[in-house]
């Protein structure tokens, strides 16, 4: 909880919020989030704090499918850090965890493909368009499209 301000200053961000929320997020809304993540099992939802010289700058979590054994993979890096390969550093250690500790076969991420930034974190992660799902959420009053990408452990050793 102790990282609560600066969730809500990343989060509220309006350039943030775009690609990031599906609501405005307000302090209350923040520190709500966040126990709803802390609240969840470890084993199901490991959530990390990116953390730059001491300061919380953004966030990487894994939704762990153990049945299937695979894992979604999640990322938000506050605006005054984009551009700086921060989010692909932060979703890539996510990615050998998820591999190498939790023992998935599969992660897989999602993406408003308006959101070229995340999209080429995607790329870069060695993650494989899967699909692109046309007009299927309602966010923020838009009728939106997400794409879909994954990689494979196979994949994921080979670019080792």
């Amino acid at each position: 909880m102790d990282d609560a301000g600066a969730y809500f200053e990343i989060a509220s961000d309006p350039e943030y919020e775009r690609f990031g929320s599906r609501h405005s997020v307000d302090r209350e809304s923040a520190r709500r989030g966040l126990e709803r993540i802390i609240a969840i099992p470890w084993e199901q939802r490991p959530e990390f704090a990116v953390v730059l010289n001491g300061r919380v700058i953004g966030r990487v979590m894994l939704d762990v499918d153990r049945p299937n054994l695979t894992a979604a993979l999640g990322y938000g890096i506050g605006r005054a850090w984009w551009g700086r390969g921060l989010a692909t550093e932060a979703a890539r250690a996510a990615l050998d965890y998820a591999f190498l500790d939790l023992g998935v076969a599969k992660v897989w991420a999602r993406a408003d493909p308006r959101n070229v930034a995340s999209v080429r974190i995607l790329e870069k992660l060695g993650m494989q368009r899967e699909g692109l799902l046309r007009s299927h959420l309602l966010y923020r009053g838009e009728r939106v499209d997400r794409v879909y990408y994954g990689v494979l452990r196979e994949e994921w050793q080979a670019t080792r």
